[in-house]
């Protein structure tokens, strides 16, 4: 089979086609024939190796930690018949589905409802689940100033519909005038351009006062800045970490201001919560696809998983980023 494979930490040169054996599902495994594959920005990070002290992945090694397709094999001790079912597949942490096949546990896949596209399915596999953790702990409700940075990516798109769903003023912000035109086309109420001088300022304006709800999808100096656009007993999310670190909490701002504050542990999904997740996954699918359809921005083959990458650290791909076998 083709696949992608990474001999070297690097830039996105390090991404390159091979061709390996087909995988053979083992005790309690799936063969999944992959459709698409789910890319993120923690990929790049881990092709670098920057976060090699968090994910240490041994040399050489397939990217890719998500894939949705169809069971093609299965192996010993899988229970009923799941040859020719569609499944989105979460692989072993981040590594193995840049590639036509894709082995997984089959406690680790949840069916894809009928209706549900497999491209789509791709795209909510890290997405949702996170997502959905964030709006539990934002409990938005009517008439809350909400702020999302980084909202013209695919999560932060989710978060803008769900947002204005509520009943919520959304003001997203992002860079340039696409991915400005796609967040207000999500349904916020305003999108404003945090490479612009006075950024945080011109997102209070809109939003007619300080925000009760902060969802930071960026971090770094962006995120720290946008901590200043939120009010008293505003509920923040300091998730992100798309501009190389997460954002700056002043604990004694937050103890003054009784404001709450959580981060990155509080939407990981560690293997006590992973099945939950999984199931709660597959039902907003089958319940709620209308509300959570994804907006993929742009695929790619297999082979052009360089050029993926190159695109998303370049932070020139809105929206939801696939690879296609």
């Amino acid at each position: 089979m083709k696949a992608i494979q990474v001999t070297a930490f690097g830039g996105p040169e390090a991404l390159t086609v091979v061709e390996m054996p087909d995988p053979e599902p083992g005790p309690g495994q799936v063969l999944v024939d992959v459709a698409a594959v789910d890319v993120i920005n923690l990929d790049t990070h881990v092709r670098t190796g920057a976060w090699k002290d968090f994910f240490p992945i041994p040399l050489p090694y397939v990217p890719g930690g998500a894939v949705a397709g169809t069971v093609t094999a299965v192996g010993t001790g899988v229970p009923g018949t799941r040859v020719g079912e569609r499944v989105a597949a979460w692989l072993d942490g981040v590594s193995g589905g840049y590639a036509e096949r894709a082995v997984a546990d089959a406690a680790s896949t949840a069916p894809v409802p009928d209706g549900v596209d497999l491209r789509s399915a791709a795209a909510l596999m890290h997405d949702l689940p996170t997502a959905l953790l964030l709006l539990d702990l934002a409990e938005i409700k009517p008439r809350d100033r909400v702020l999302i940075t980084g909202a013209a990516g695919a999560m932060g798109l989710l978060l803008v519909r769900a947002a204005h769903a509520a009943g919520a003023v959304v003001v997203g912000a992002a860079r340039g005038a696409r991915k400005l035109e796609l967040v207000r086309e999500q349904g916020a109420d305003a999108a404003v351009d945090y490479s612009a001088e006075g950024w945080v300022e011109a997102a209070r304006t809109a939003a007619g006062g300080e925000f009760s709800v902060l969802l930071d999808g960026v971090g770094g100096e962006l995120g720290t800045a946008a901590l200043s656009a939120a009010g008293d007993g505003a509920r923040i999310s300091t998730h992100g970490a798309a501009a190389g670190g997460f954002a700056r909490v002043d604990t004694e701002v937050v103890a003054r201001r009784g404001q709450r504050v959580s981060g990155i542990a509080a939407v990981r999904i560690g293997p006590d919560r992973a099945g939950a997740v999984r199931r709660r996954w597959e039902e907003a699918l089958r319940t709620r696809f209308a509300e959570f359809r994804p907006v993929i921005g742009q695929t790619f083959a297999l082979e052009e998983a360089g050029i993926a990458h190159t695109a998303i650290e370049a932070r020139e791909a809105p929206g939801k980023t696939l690879l296609i076998p």
